[in-house]
Formats: C-alpha cells, structure tokens, sequence
C-alpha cells in the first residue's frame, strides 16, 4: 500500500470566486486542471461576483 500524503504536501490553487486556496481531492484527480471553484456555491455565484467586480470599475 502506498504512503499517504499531507495534505500539506498536496497541490493548491486559488478559488476564482472568493480567492481562497483550496487543496487536490483524489475525485479531482483527472481534471485538476479544469478544477476553477473550491465549492458548489462558488461556482453558482461566479456569475454574480464578476457583475459585482465590474459595476466597482
């Protein structure tokens, strides 16, 4: 059985939505690059927070 990773070891990326950095899942494994949101509610809000973003310029 393979050693197991700290989760501090794993890759991480920012939210595009809220910035927060969020950490690899295994079930992320095959599209990690595609991955762009930490959570099903960013990725609702993602239209709502680019509309806040350019009303601000």
């Amino acid at each position: 059985m393979p050693k197991m990773r700290a989760k501090s070891d794993l890759p991480s990326k920012p939210c595009l939505t809220c910035g927060r950095p969020f950490a690899w899942r295994k079930k992320w494994e095959r599209d990690w690059d595609n991955v762009l949101y930490c959570s099903d509610r960013c990725r609702m809000q993602r239209g709502a927070s680019q509309t806040t973003a350019e009303r601000a310029k």
